[in-house]
């Protein structure tokens, strides 16, 4: 099995969306609901043992979920 199954870009993308999700005290489920997605996919998004990651369209609506930008989701300097 491959060690890393996300990039650091992807990576940093998932953490930024955990810590929003924490913030509003939403748990995997609640925002699986909210998102429109399985129940088990913030999880497998959340793991990094799971290629699962989130797409733009994710990135879109979760920006109206936490009422912020796209923007916040991505890092400000590109990863080398």
């Amino acid at each position: 099995m491959a060690a890393n199954l996300k990039s650091d870009i992807e990576a940093y993308v998932i953490n930024k969306v955990k810590e929003m999700r924490e913030q509003h005290k939403l748990s995997q489920s609640e925002l699986a609901v909210r998102l429109n997605v399985s129940n088990g996919f913030i999880g497998q998004v959340e793991s990094s043992r799971s290629p699962t990651k989130y797409n733009l369209n994710h990135l879109n609506k979760l920006a109206l979920i936490f009422g912020c930008s796209v923007k916040d989701f991505i890092p400000d300097k590109p990863f080398k």
